[in-house]
């Protein structure tokens, strides 16, 4: 299992344990379990990296840090997938010619467009997100975003007869959704404890949204293309990162509402 989830921690960041990590096909769709973990940690930089820079750094260049980081972790992976999902299935052509749009290394106009609006948005939600929050808002943001990934991964068919994420497809299995579970469980205990039974709310509702959006865009994206691929799991983990920032700014409106 610790394999697995250094496969996986390599897989979607730029943290590197071990030069090459050693594993078949079975093992790299087993490491899926671990995403949401994987999430926690990169989570867990950030939440260091916005209380290092709280206090001291303009509000401005402090966003743009945080944000840039958060690429810089991830390598910009799942920016990729919503690009390439943006092109595809806004390009209004066939099933077929959606799929080979989306597996076109070139960018489109709508991949570029999406791309801007979510930074764009990532950025606005991050600059006006009060210091009590942001921490315990991007922690939650990385870990529930891999959760909502695993969810769209088990509940949906993969639309490719071939493909890297067809792995994770095929053998997830059963255990991926209970250690993710866990995960999400152990992300909320310590929410709970560190901010108290509020936040701890807001955090329940966001993984809540977190699901649904899973479930609404992969029912979405199977009637436009007969499933999902790599490309469509990184947009579900882009936006549901979106969702889960906007969950918690608007709780600040609850609070004062109190």
């Amino acid at each position: 299992m610790f394999q697995e989830f250094i496969t996986a921690l390599q897989f979607l960041t730029r943290i590197r344990l071990v030069r090459e990590p050693a594993c078949d096909e079975v093992s790299f769709g087993r490491s899926v379990r671990f995403f949401p973990m994987v999430g926690l940690v990169a989570g867990a930089i950030l939440l260091l990296a916005a209380q290092l820079t709280g206090g001291w750094l303009p509000g401005t260049v402090r966003s743009t840090l945080l944000l840039t980081l958060c690429i810089f972790i991830t390598g910009g992976l799942h920016c990729d997938g919503l690009m390439d999902t943006a092109d595809g299935l806004f390009s209004g052509r066939s099933r077929d010619r959606m799929l080979e749009i989306m597996k076109d290394s070139r960018v489109g106009s709508f991949g570029v467009i999406a791309i801007i609006l979510l930074l764009l948005w990532k950025w606005s939600l991050i600059q006006d997100m009060p210091d009590s929050l942001l921490g315990t808002a991007l922690i939650s943001m990385m870990t529930l975003s891999r959760f909502s990934m695993i969810l769209a991964i088990l509940n949906f068919p993969y639309a490719r007869a071939e493909g890297m994420g067809k792995a994770f497809s095929l053998h997830a299995g059963p255990g991926a959704l209970w250690i993710a579970l866990l995960t999400v469980a152990a992300l909320l205990g310590g929410i709970y404890a560190v901010m108290g039974l509020f936040i701890l709310l807001v955090a329940i509702v966001a993984t809540v949204c977190a699901g649904g959006f899973a479930f609404w865009f992969g029912n979405w994206a199977t009637r436009k293309v007969g499933g999902l691929t790599g490309d469509l799991y990184g947009a579900v983990t882009e936006l549901t990162e979106l969702l889960v920032l906007l969950v918690f700014i608007l709780s600040t409106y609850v609070r004062w509402a109190r």
